[in-house]
């Protein structure tokens, strides 16, 4: 695959190209070296660049604007492809406020799907699930976003919890260039001729051709180094340093007994609850000391439960916790961790999910109890899914219309919320452990370490592809949204993908332990490991 670049030794030339054709009048600032994105994207001026210029007189160009010269002169296709430079936050938080026509590039449907191709790869699907009413735009910054943080990030860590690469190398560095280096100084770069992307020179002096070589560039990640899973070969060296580590690593002061469940509250990732088999339930404050500060136990002297803590549910600002001892404790977070109710399930609860005032808690004998958290008796109603499930309830996913279950016998289950009965049944070879909703994107793993993708629209339930992304064991956790994909196994490994079909495996974390659970809010990712000698929380956010 041919690859068109501009060198630094040619950056002199092709400053004067574009000198001649923009802008006669108007010297280049000095060149100032390329800094990479942080948290908060910086909002330069760039009033300037929308006046003064001159078209080039060998091509009119049709332009947004009725008359003058500059930016807006340009042809939109030009105007949408310069775009594709900078950030997909930049595109959407940033040009709507200099100007109206600008502020139009974020409502391009087909320039954040070709956004979105060079993400993935042109040999992936993506989104996996259907495209109607999908969130493009968001779907593009959580990519981005999550490029920037976990690819090339193998010197994150030291000896425990080490990172291994899974896009090798060569491409994997370029994708992180790419997403890195689109601050909004960028659209001034390619204006005045500072320092524009590969190609673009070209294109904006109107060879022939130029688009097309930058499209089939763009392709970031080839066909040719995939392997059958979708991950990319390694073995070949980076061309370049890698950039310093986005993520930070924090580890909790645990004193408890095998952490079983670790849940992020609060919508801001601040607050980590945790879960274990001494029968407690902690919070824990991670923005106070360099490991994290234990804010307090829940229940006040003695144990929260009566047996082992299997799960948590939030749904602000209650949070429930399922115990062995057939309980769901519930807890009000804005009143300190005051306790707000006691439910008895009857049976062992292995799941729980929190819909609008709605808690829904799966069971060991293939029940799924509904309770509303606003009345003192909460029960709604019991769903024997005697018809549907034979086997413990292992994993539950809801929204306002349907609830969707997977079984240890091997099934999969669709009840309609509304039409008050079950809706779809499906057999599968192995037994879902862990799911996620999204969207109209359901994502699951099993007992093998397969992934499963579903999807869910207009009352249609299907069952789109398996997939094989390197886990070995169980899946015991899983986090999707538009942009992100987050896998854990007892196989000792913590994987990030891009939820594409096949999903592009950004990295693997390596662990000592079996990794028990995850959990995912605001870019911070919380994970709980356990062995017979060690059990341990670890937390990965960006970097202060």
């Amino acid at each position: 695959m041919s690859e068109v670049r501009v060198d630094v030794t040619e950056q002199k030339a092709g400053t004067e190209r574009v000198r001649t054709e923009v802008d006669q009048d108007q010297d280049p600032p000095p060149l100032d070296p390329v800094k990479p994105l942080t948290g908060e994207t910086s909002r330069p001026d760039l009033q300037g660049l929308l006046p003064g210029g001159r078209p080039s007189s060998t091509e009119p160009s049709p332009s947004p604007s009725a008359e003058g010269s500059g930016l807006l002169s340009l042809p939109w296709e030009m105007v949408t492809h310069i775009a594709s430079y900078l950030s997909a936050q930049c595109v959407i938080t940033v040009l709507p406020k200099v100007c109206h026509v600008l502020g139009n590039l974020g409502k391009d449907s087909v320039a954040w799907q070709l956004r979105a191709r060079r993400l993935t790869g042109s040999g992936a699907g993506f989104p996996v699930g259907p495209k109607e009413n999908f969130d493009w735009p968001n779907a593009c910054l959580e990519m981005e976003q999550l490029i920037t943080c976990w690819a090339g990030q193998a010197d994150l860590d030291g000896e425990d919890g080490d990172i291994q690469q899974n896009v090798g190398g060569d491409v994997l560095l370029r994708v992180r260039e790419e997403v890195e280096w689109r601050p909004e100084e960028r659209l001034a770069s390619l204006m005045l001729g500072e320092r524009g992307p590969r190609a673009v020179v070209d294109a904006v002096d109107g060879r022939e051709g130029a688009f097309d070589q930058i499209d089939h560039q763009e392709d970031l990640v080839d066909p040719r180094h995939l392997s059958d899973r979708g991950e990319v070969d390694r073995g070949q060296s980076p061309r370049s340093p890698s950039p310093p580590p986005a993520l930070e690593r924090m580890t909790l002061p645990l004193q408890i007994y095998n952490i079983t469940s670790v849940l992020l509250v609060g919508g801001e990732g601040r607050v980590c609850a945790t879960g274990s088999k001494d029968m407690e339930v902690q919070l824990w404050d991670l923005q106070v000391g360099s490991h994290g500060t234990l804010l307090r136990a829940l229940g006040g002297q003695g144990h929260t439960h009566q047996g082992w803590v299997r799960c948590l549910a939030y749904g602000g600002p209650l949070l429930a916790s399922g115990s062995l001892d057939s309980t769901v404790k519930l807890w009000d977070l804005e009143a300190g961790g005051a306790a707000r109710g006691l439910i008895r399930t009857g049976f062992p609860p292995y799941c729980l999910s929190f819909q609008t005032d709605v808690l829904l808690a799966g069971t060991r004998y293939n029940r799924i109890n509904m309770y509303d958290t606003r009345v003192a008796e909460p029960l709604v109603k019991s769903l024997h899914l005697h018809s549907s499930h034979s086997g413990a309830v292992m994993c539950l996913a809801a929204d306002d219309n349907y609830i969707i279950s997977g079984s240890t016998d091997c099934t999969v289950a669709v009840y309609d919320r509304r039409a008050g009965k079950a809706l779809k049944k499906l057999q599968l070879s192995s037994f879902l452990s862990s799911m996620s909703y999204s969207g109209s994107e359901v994502w699951a793993g099993d007992d093998r370490g397969m992934l499963h993708a579903f999807s869910m629209q207009a009352g249609v339930f299907k069952h789109l592809s398996q997939f094989d992304v390197g886990h070995t064991s169980q899946i015991t956790g899983i986090h999707s949204s538009p942009g992100s994909l987050y896998t854990c196994s007892y196989d000792q490994t913590v994987k990030v993908h891009l939820p594409s079909a096949p999903p592009r495996t950004l990295c693997t974390l390596l662990q000592q332990e079996c990794v028990y659970g995850l959990s995912v809010e605001a870019g911070v990712l919380a994970v709980a490991t356990r062995s017979f000698w060690l059990s341990r929380v670890q937390v990965w956010r960006p970097r202060r």
